[in-house]
């Protein structure tokens, strides 16, 4: 039994929490914390954690193996260098952290502690996400010719109206950066990113806010073929996310977690999955099940002793990209 102490109690930690219920038998939730006395009690009246609003002692409990930092990202470094020194494991929402420099510091700060750091990046955890990264492994596609991500989600402007949302200070950008980093980072994972070629990056009349809400780019893909982005949550009333992978011998699309394999030889392979995707106004309509897998990967990394599935430096990664669109963008 793994015992975790749960760090920032906002929207981020409805799935994270429910996995937690999940693993029961592998894992148990020794603090639950936050600053609020009043989302304490609803989280204690909801999920039965034990709450306390004294997070040095959430930290340092000795019941506690490791640490779920759910906070802005602005407050991920300081929390996991605590946890580091105190001999904790860390799971850490995306991103990282608020820049590069800083993110390098956290990953730092858990490899000279020997402790594991996972970060949340669950797309890669959907069942047709894991069977592409399969098909394109055994070069079933062929060679990759194209590929294409979007990203229509919707936010209306009281999403940005609350404290801090979508403010470079404490959430590090915009719609790249907060929303559709998954997207990117899946994208990223399953046919790579060389480099940034051109880029456009806006905030659009729909929204009043310091940070962008529209990003296009154009990429060339990890073997040299030509890849675009686009991202925005101005695209009402919100899509969910999809890429398409065009190869020598078929064409991949996800949509969602739903994969559809097209092979030039005729034969097709389906994989539905109506697991949802936050896309829309309620920004947490979709499933924990990810967010489960993620947390399942964390467990076990930490007992036998090896990285999480997605490590610091991998997210890093995919920071690094947004970074580019954004310098491209701004040229």
């Amino acid at each position: 039994m793994i015992g975790v102490s749960v760090i920032g109690l906002g929207n981020a930690l409805q799935p994270h929490a429910r996995s937690l219920v999940d693993l029961a038998d592998r894992v148990r939730v020794v603090w639950a914390a936050a600053t609020s006395d009043a989302r304490l009690k609803d989280i204690a009246d909801r999920y039965g954690f034990p709450t306390t609003t004294d997070i040095a002692r959430a930290i340092e409990d000795p019941a506690v193996d490791a640490v779920l930092v759910l906070t802005p990202a602005n407050a991920h470094l300081p929390i996991a260098q605590a946890a580091f020194a105190a001999g904790k494991h860390v799971l850490c929402e995306k991103p990282l952290e608020v820049s590069i420099e800083r993110g390098e510091q956290l990953i730092a700060a858990g490899r000279r502690a020997n402790r594991r750091l996972g970060i949340c990046l669950q797309l890669r955890f959907r069942l047709g996400s894991r069977r592409l990264h399969e098909v394109l492994a055994e070069g079933a596609l062929g060679e990759v010719q194209a590929a294409t991500l979007m990203v229509p989600w919707w936010r209306p402007q009281s999403y940005y109206d609350e404290p801090g949302r979508g403010v470079r200070e404490r959430d590090g950008g915009g719609v790249l950066i907060t929303q559709a980093i998954h997207a990117v980072d899946l994208f990223r994972w399953l046919v790579g990113i060389e480099r940034i070629e051109a880029a456009q990056v806006r905030t659009t009349a729909l929204h009043r806010m310091e940070c962008e809400d529209y990003a296009s780019a154009l990429v060339r893909l990890g073997n040299g073929a030509p890849g675009t982005i686009v991202a925005t949550v101005a695209a009402y009333p919100g899509s969910p996310e999809w890429l398409q992978i065009i190869g020598s011998k078929g064409t991949a699309r996800l949509e969602g977690g739903s994969l559809r394999l097209s092979f030039l030889d005729g034969r097709e392979e389906v994989l539905a999955d109506a697991s949802g995707s936050g896309a829309g106004a309620n920004v947490m309509s979709f499933s924990h099940e990810a967010h489960k897998a993620v947390l399942s990967d964390f467990l076990d990394a930490i007992e036998q002793g090896r990285d999480p599935a997605v490590p610091g430096e991998e997210a890093l990664a995919t920071q690094r990209v947004i970074e580019g669109i954004l310098a491209r963008g701004a040229a």
